[in-house]
């Protein structure tokens, strides 16, 4: 073939490929999966107290987070509000989320006031938000900013539950700075009521990265334009994607705790209302001890979820049972929190 043949040809095909591109390429659109949310900041003593973990007073390093946040929240015309717990203050009243109002009212929470003498009604502050839950309609995100600590009023985990029950399109998720077992506990407590809570661990939301995807995770997801009318549509998949966290174990452990069964509870009913035929049951730890250890160790983790499985009546022919050992870490293993949530169970479909 000639050399003007050649490039004839070669200019041809990327002629031919650009038109392929430009037809099948798609824009995409961000499409909000909440109407309203809520950033709820703990503004107990506890939280005025200074972290070895992060280097910094929590308040102070919250309020750093949650602004950080706003400026990466797309506006979707959502409605938004502010507020504090410990004592409960409505900062900004729900309204059309607009970046410079929720920045205003998060510039208010001060950072320096006095530890002693101030208790944490953390599940008082929860019924607190009532009437701003009440006054919304559709699917809202509740944001909560806490290390967890609770020593006064209602029990946290039951005020979340009864919010649940009561707005069943509420989805509750905790940025956590959890230093103590008991706040790692009702931490973990909340989280595990319901499948939609994503995990916020404020060491690992320091990377932009990170955040990014956390707030994709929360408030809005990223789909394509509809495509030209001769198209043809997918057919409907057979069964959805499915993904279940919430079931973290202690160090060195793999038994069921009673802790975890409500987050159990709630995967079997999932998967037993699945179109999926398959599942994997799939084991993680953090990155304490060597690498044949920690493989034993997930997978004795993933066997003790799909054995609770079994007993409670689903079929282990559904299951396959695999540890990723240490291999796998979603979350900082230089901290304590980031170390515990790794220490992780996740279900999901074949």
């Amino acid at each position: 073939m000639s050399i003007r043949k050649r490039l004839l040809t070669s200019t041809l095909l990327g002629t031919l490929m650009a038109l392929v591109l430009a037809v099948t390429a798609q824009a995409e659109t961000l499409k909000p999966k909440v109407d309203n949310f809520i950033l709820f900041v703990d503004y107990s003593g506890s939280m005025s107290m200074t972290s070895d973990t992060y280097k910094s007073v929590k308040i102070k390093h919250a309020k750093e987070l949650i602004t950080r946040m706003n400026a990466e929240i797309p506006t979707l015309n959502y409605k938004s509000s502010v507020a504090t717990f410990a004592p409960y203050n409505m900062l900004q009243a729900p309204a059309v989320y607009n970046k410079g109002a929720v920045a205003q009212a998060v510039s208010g929470i001060k950072t320096d006031y006095e530890i002693f003498n101030r208790n944490t009604p953390m599940g008082i502050g929860l019924k607190d938000l009532e009437p701003a839950l009440s006054g919304f309609s559709g699917k809202t995100a509740l944001i909560i900013f806490t290390d967890g600590d609770s020593n006064y009023g209602q029990d946290p985990v039951a005020e979340a539950k009864a919010l649940y029950a009561k707005y069943p399109n509420l989805c509750i998720h905790v940025v956590s700075y959890a230093d103590t077992p008991r706040g790692k506990m009702v931490v973990d407590d909340i989280r595990a009521i319901s499948r939609c809570s994503v995990v916020g661990d404020p060491k690992a939301l320091g990377n932009p990265a990170a955040m990014k995807q956390y707030v994709k995770d929360v408030f809005y997801e990223v789909v394509a334009d509809a495509p030209a009318a001769r198209a043809i549509a997918p057919a409907a998949a057979e069964c959805e994607t499915i993904t279940f966290g919430n079931l973290n174990f202690g160090f060195d452990k793999y038994q069921i705790t009673k802790e975890m069964e409500p987050a159990l509870e709630q995967a079997l009913t999932i998967l037993k209302d699945s179109k999926c035929q398959k599942f994997t049951v799939e084991g993680h730890t953090d990155n304490v001890g060597g690498v044949p250890y920690n493989q034993k160790l997930s997978e004795r983790r993933a066997g003790s979820v799909a054995k609770w499985l079994y007993e409670h009546g689903f079929s282990m022919t559904r299951l396959n049972v695999v540890g990723k050992g240490k291999l796998e870490p979603k979350f900082d293993n230089k901290t304590e929190e980031g170390r515990h949530l790794n220490r992780r169970v996740e279900i999901r479909s074949n």
